[in-house]
């Protein structure tokens, strides 16, 4: 059975003949968020309308790491290793401390309540970077229903003071997945605005200066097959993207340089294992997993 299709000769160098499309673990209703956590040999990833974060390890599986979880979509690590979470439920952006306490990053903007926070990075500086649309409250399949208050927007929270600002992206109809270059001169954003349209298949790029502030913003990429959710750079920084058929991996110029089939629509990626060369894929129901011959960005 062939796993992918490479579009370009250089994509043959990423994939492995004899590795193949793994499926973990099923039986969720909408998987999402994975992050690795490598001091623990474990995966985390949310399934959102079932209100809880769940924990894969090779050897025990599937267990429950908590729940309820507040409708938790995507997380991240830290640079002190710490989980860092986006809750529909509660609207905010939480960390997770070493003692097992939660401590609240962001939950509003301006004095008003944040619409469903989706995904977050934490950049080298400690900042927090996330993305607010509002699916999370479009109804109560994967949080609770409510009024928008807030623009759909991007967020970036300072490290020291804690302080939230909007970080302008134009462009973007409503911001998704979102992460840096290997360098971090570079931030993609996926849109899943207005969904099954052109735009909701995009991928816009930004340049990114030291204090912070964005310049550019052109469409970086588009999927092909249904929309751009969460998206992951690997350490030559190739972009690799989830779709509607599975994940897309495109170089940094935008050439887009093959395709790994998954056989549900994907909703987010994630690299970690031994050597941060595997591939974790969260896909509707499922979990998947395979390894590449490329590595992750080097996080906690």
């Amino acid at each position: 059975m062939t796993f992918h299709t490479a579009n370009d000769p250089r994509f043959e160098r990423f994939v492995l003949f004899n590795a193949p499309l793994k499926r973990l673990a099923t039986g969720f209703d909408w998987a999402e968020g994975p992050v690795w956590f490598g001091d623990a040999d474990c995966l985390l990833f949310s399934d959102i309308p079932n209100n809880r974060i769940l924990r894969w390890n090779a050897e025990t599986g599937i267990t429950t790491y908590r729940a309820p979880s507040n409708f938790a979509n995507g997380h991240t690590r830290d640079r002190q290793g710490r989980l860092v979470s986006c809750e529909h439920g509660a609207r905010r952006v939480s960390r997770t401390e070493h003692d097992g306490t939660i401590t609240v990053i962001a939950d509003s903007f301006d004095g008003k309540p944040l619409n469903s926070p989706n995904d977050v990075v934490v950049k080298s500086d400690g900042s927090i970077w996330f993305t607010d649309p509002h699916y999370g409250i479009m109804t109560h399949y994967e949080g609770h229903a409510a009024t928008p208050q807030l623009p759909l927007q991007v967020y970036r929270v300072e490290p020291e003071t804690g302080a939230v600002h909007h970080v302008p992206t134009p462009g973007i109809n409503a911001p998704n997945g979102l992460c840096f270059s290997p360098d971090e001169s570079r931030l993609y954003v996926a849109d899943t605005g207005r969904m099954f349209s052109e735009d909701a298949r995009n991928v816009r790029a930004w340049d990114v200066a030291p204090d912070g502030t964005l310049s550019g913003g052109a469409v970086f990429c588009t999927v092909p097959v249904g929309a751009s959710d969460g998206i992951r750079c690997d350490s030559d920084g190739n972009l690799w993207s989830s779709a509607g058929d599975g994940v897309y991996c495109y170089a940094r110029d935008g050439t887009l340089l093959g395709h790994v089939h998954v056989p549900e629509i994907v909703s987010n990626i994630c690299f970690g294992g031994r050597g941060k060369h595997r591939l974790f894929i969260t896909a509707t129901t499922s979990l998947y997993s395979i390894s590449l011959n490329r590595q992750g960005v080097q996080t906690p």
